[in-house]
């Protein structure tokens, strides 16, 4: 099947899972693909193109993620989140770095017309709460004024003494044993 097959198929319900299975099988090959493919006109390639990313990040797409942080359509900005945020999902060893991440998140997080969006970006914007005093200030300020509770709850579980903040928390370092 050609890989403008592929898109296309993309765009059909009923298809497009199966689509994205055989994109996700041609790996890092697809990657050309899939960033020509970043502005299709239909929501559903864009979609599946941020997952795609998800899985096979290279430091060349970074900024092109970064870009769809703006997408019109809220499901590609909640994947595009994802994307930049999820080790456990990627096949590389790519990891965004934070001061890029961290800000956009933020912005996301504080403004998104969406409320699924501003939920993802507290878990992107809390993995940084250890860390970064501007994280920690942006989401007590959501948990305080975001107008959707759940939203509002996310966020208070990666404030300091917060449930997911207290399971981050790092470990201090362990004590070498003297020698004998």
């Amino acid at each position: 099947m050609s890989d403008l097959a592929i898109i296309e198929e993309l765009t059909l319900a009923h298809r497009e899972r199966q689509a994205f299975r055989r994109l996700l099988a041609g790996g890092g090959r697809a990657l050309p693909l899939v960033l020509a493919n970043l502005d299709h006109a239909n929501a559903r390639v864009r979609y599946y193109c941020a997952r795609f990313l998800d899985m096979f990040l290279e430091p060349s797409a970074l900024g092109e993620l970064l870009r769809m942080l703006g997408d019109s359509d809220a499901a590609v900005r909640a994947a595009s989140l994802h994307a930049l945020a999820c080790d456990r999902c990627k096949q590389g060893d790519c990891r965004p770095d934070e001061r890029q991440v961290l800000p956009a998140a933020i912005a996301l997080m504080r403004a998104d017309p969406d409320a699924h969006v501003r939920a993802h970006a507290v878990g992107v914007v809390g993995l940084s709460a250890h860390t970064r005093p501007e994280a920690v200030e942006a989401l007590r300020q959501t948990q305080r004024d975001d107008p959707s509770p759940a939203v509002r709850k996310k966020s208070a579980w990666y404030l300091p003494g917060g449930p997911i903040y207290r399971r981050t928390t790092p470990k201090p370092p362990r004590k070498p044993r003297p020698a004998r």
